[in-house]
């Protein structure tokens, strides 16, 4: 397992071993024990499944209470995933990093609590799967801009379709108004 830090403290991306030969290919995607040897010390307690096709934009998600830490990991096509630290105590606060994780580099992404989560598609599917450390509560979720100016993500392409509530989601600052980590 190859592991690289971020600019932004405490995420990690994760390269697990994978096995190939003829047949096809065997990889561990998880292991509770060596994720806690890697810092990641969080329960991971629900795994979601989201699929999308290309242009397709979903973000920028948090937890306002109860942050959830995740672990990123596509298993079919390739995403430009982005986190970006809304922890207002941090150094890093309001910066942002992207991975390009696809089911060909077979990377994960880790983002600890206390960072919103977001990701384009590259390709014309993507099956993406993200273990959490907290429990998804709707009463909870936050969400800022995509393309909000302070933040001032680059984005590899512009989207080609957003949620409703994604559209409408207000900027970063009207959306961290409040939060106390």
């Amino acid at each position: 397992m190859n592991i690289s830090s971020s600019v932004l403290p405490d995420c990690l991306l994760i390269a697990p071993d994978r096995f190939a030969d003829k047949r096809g290919f065997f990889q561990e995607n998880y292991r509770a024990e060596r994720y806690r040897e890697l810092g990641i010390s969080q329960s991971l307690v629900q795994d979601n499944w989201s699929r999308s096709y290309k242009g397709v934009l979903r973000g920028m998600h948090f937890q306002r209470t109860t942050p959830q830490g995740k672990l990123v990991t596509v298993l079919r096509g390739e995403i430009y995933d982005v986190a970006v630290d809304i922890r207002p105590e941090s150094a890093t606060f309001g910066k942002w990093h992207s991975v390009i994780l696809s089911e060909d580099n077979a990377q994960q992404f880790w983002l600890p609590p206390g960072f919103a989560h977001g990701f384009l598609v590259l390709s014309d599917v993507a099956d993406v799967l993200y273990k959490t450390s907290s429990y998804y509560n709707a009463a909870d979720e936050g969400s800022f801009s995509w393309n909000d100016a302070t933040v001032n993500i680059s984005w590899p392409e512009t989207p080609l379709l957003l949620s409703a509530k994604d559209a409408a989601a207000p900027s970063f600052q009207d959306a961290i108004a409040g939060l106390d980590r």
